[in-house]
């Protein structure tokens, strides 16, 4: 059985007086979870020490939602895996469709992060998907496939034990629309394949590889039964106590 890890992707959201109350919420109503079954929280930036500091003792862990490639220097607005580490995260993502959309993000940077927060005791989440524009053209397979092999390039098999892909495509991120089961699985299946060509199928088997975009309670079970979906990267849905225990507890 592989593991299962369901990430709340708090976006820019809450103040350190809403992670405070979210994270307390979260701790009072999460039920005892199977051992092979992760919750991560991922607040912005100052708001990791205080849940890190809250999730001390509970079954949540903390991630970042992003970090440099640099250790440190005259880089500003910055934040380094050293600073990471030190607020208490253990996992960040990498990758975000909307770094990637936003703030020019490639392959090749997302790489390099990658082996930075490895080298450095992080577990990253590395996210993968293609535009609306990309699905509707049929090259879906193509844009996966080549985000894939970039994000994981120069990675050791023992890396790969570290890291978590996460497949968001992009036309369902905060629209709304999430992919059917059928067509999350289908890409789910292609990363899986890819990712044993490169490594092995050993490698490929045991990767816990996420579903994001638009997940939701009503439709989080059926995503989840899929066989090579492993998890969820929540956004929205995340961001109230309700909304996301229902997703963690709608793992099987």
């Amino acid at each position: 059985m592989r593991n299962v890890i369901i990430a709340g992707n708090w976006k820019m959201y809450k103040d350190l007086a809403e992670t405070a109350a979210l994270v307390t919420g979260l701790k009072s109503s999460l039920p005892k979870l199977p051992p092979h079954v992760a919750v991560v929280i991922c607040p912005p930036f100052t708001s990791l020490a205080i849940a890190a500091n809250l999730c001390k003792g509970s079954a949540l862990r903390v991630g970042a939602q992003n970090m440099s490639q640099f250790d440190e220097g005259a880089y500003t607005g910055e934040i380094s895996w050293k600073m990471l580490l030190a607020a208490g995260c253990e996992y960040v993502i990498l990758g975000h469709s909307e770094r990637r959309q936003y703030f020019g993000e490639t392959n090749d940077l997302i790489n390099v992060k990658a082996k930075k927060a490895l080298a450095n005791g992080l577990k990253p989440i590395v996210c993968v998907g293609e535009t609306l524009d990309e699905r509707e053209k049929g090259i879906t397979g193509q844009v996966i496939t080549a985000q894939v092999r970039g994000v994981l390039a120069g990675l050791t098999e023992n890396d790969m034990h570290r890291l978590t892909v996460a497949y968001e495509p992009v036309w369902a991120i905060g629209t709304g629309k999430t992919a059917t089961p059928a067509q999350a699985q289908e890409v789910h299946q292609l990363i899986r394949k890819t990712v044993s060509q490169i490594f092995s199928w050993p490698v490929a088997e045991a990767l816990v590889i996420q579903y994001g975009g638009s997940v939701k309670p009503d439709n989080a079970a059926d995503l989840l039964a899929q066989n090579d979906i492993d998890g969820a990267l929540v956004g929205g849905a995340c961001l109230k106590v309700d909304s996301f225990v229902s997703i963690v507890t709608a793992v099987k």
